[in-house]
């Protein structure tokens, strides 16, 4: 198969904007939110209130239990049929953070159960409530733990958005349709795409690996 490296170049630009714009602006939003959601759900699935911590074990067992794709549809296309009808943009944030704080929600849990319990005596010791010993002793220490997983949740997210252009979601696996349908040069896009994926990725894991290395050093003098 002879190769379109005139078309590989030109449609390079396009996507890599695509990228910027559209993919890792959806992915990194999308992150936060869920990662407020996951930090809420851990909570709730430590609280002693039975019916609390049930919410949150329902929520994390629906979330793990559908496709991410069957979430999405669910949001764009299953919504409007009950008068809930919610744009392209705002359907992918809702859908991917639910979906982020759902599998990020036991990697919290279980970063907070790792600290060692003589952390919260002695926050206690020096008078801080619960909720400040939480906020200022035991979250950062968690956030160690957690840092690995997380990273790899956001790195699986980025990959993730490419879903978003079923539902008209305009990022790179879209424009890489959009490309192939006007040039009929499906594989040389889609394997362009996939390409710029990863070097997305290899970037990602280069600075997980880095905040890893300090986190480290950081343990290390402590």
């Amino acid at each position: 198969m002879d190769i379109d490296w005139s078309l590989f170049w030109e449609s390079l630009g396009p996507l890599s904007l695509a990228a910027v714009v559209g993919t890792i602006p959806l992915a990194l939003v999308s992150f936060v939110l869920g990662m407020v959601l996951a930090v809420a759900a851990a909570l709730m699935r430590l609280s002693k209130n039975r019916f609390v911590s049930g919410l949150a074990r329902l929520y994390i067992s629906v979330i793990r239990g559908t496709p991410l794709l069957v979430q999405l549809f669910v949001v764009f296309y299953g919504l409007p049929s009950i008068g809930i009808v919610i744009n392209p943009w705002p359907s992918a944030i809702i859908a991917l953070s639910l979906n982020v704080g759902g599998y990020a929600a036991e990697v919290v849990r279980a970063a907070i159960l790792s600290v060692d319990k003589g952390q919260w005596e002695a926050a206690y010791m020096v008078g801080m409530s619960r909720h400040t010993a939480l906020r200022r002793v035991i979250l950062p220490q968690a956030a160690r733990v957690a840092v690995p997983p997380l990273s790899n949740t956001f790195i699986s997210l980025v990959k993730d958005t490419s879903l978003t252009s079923l539902i008209l979601m305009s990022e790179l696996f879209r424009k890489a349709q959009e490309i192939a349908a006007f040039t009929q040069e499906f594989m040389l896009l889609y394997v362009e795409a996939g390409l710029v994926y990863w070097v997305i990725c290899l970037v990602l894991s280069s600075g997980q690996m880095r905040l890893e290395r300090r986190l480290d050093r950081h343990v290390a003098i402590a």
